[in-house]
């Protein structure tokens, strides 16, 4: 008798079956050819992307190239015409050095370069930072110190990335401004800390003693 109900529930089981294909067989096909075409999809987006990379990496050293040689009118084309045209990651990369290839011939407009750099937040707080350095690194000879200040001042707080180019480009500005307070304040937060690198820390203490001695009250 067992063997009899467990054909019977065996038999119920495939009528239960065949009446669910029945009804969502379509569904069930649609779904997993969709499956597919997505897989498949997103393989063919990735092949493409790679392909890209790989473009982009190759003009990208043959930008390089062009600068090594010093033919900087050409490097600037290849890395604007990257700076529009590459993956976001060589992209970040060709407008530093777009740049930085401009500042060859114009340091105004280099400077501006790095100023819609250091206002893009979707290239990161570091890199950021990095295009403020080297916006106010081009300007620290001609621009004033509260420039200079307004630039960097947030990049020279302790544990900020950047802070010992900061603090030596901030003192070096107000020496300039025959600010001594000033240069003196970026000059011992140098000397200070324990992590400054010591051929900065030797050109602080050179710059250190070019600066007027303490008045004694």
């Amino acid at each position: 008798m067992s063997e009899f109900f467990d054909e019977v529930d065996e038999e119920v089981r495939r009528d239960q079956l065949k009446r669910l294909w029945d009804r969502y067989s379509l569904f069930i096909i649609a779904v997993a050819l969709l499956i597919i075409a997505a897989v498949g999809g997103w393989r063919a987006y990735q092949y493409v992307e790679g392909q890209k990379a790989a473009e982009a990496g190759s003009a990208f050293n043959k930008a390089v190239e062009l600068s090594d040689q010093g033919k900087h009118a050409e490097a600037e084309k290849a890395f604007a015409d990257l700076a529009a045209r590459a993956p976001a990651g060589y992209r970040m990369l060709a407008r530093f050095r777009q740049a930085a290839e401009v500042a060859t011939r114009d340091k105004q407009a280099a400077v501006k370069l790095y100023d819609e750099l250091a206002a893009d937040r979707s290239i990161g707080a570091g890199q950021q930072a990095l295009a403020r350095l080297r916006a106010a690194g081009l300007i620290v000879d001609t621009a004033g110190y509260q420039d200079i200040k307004q630039r960097l001042e947030a990049e020279a707080g302790p544990g900020a990335a950047f802070r010992h180019a900061a603090r030596e480009l901030l003192a070096l500005s107000a020496w300039r401004a025959n600010d001594a307070a000033a240069a003196r304040q970026w000059l011992d937060m140098i000397a200070l800390d324990g992590e400054t690198p010591p051929g900065l820390r030797s050109r602080a203490e050179a710059l250190q003693a070019l600066l007027p001695p303490v008045a004694k009250s």
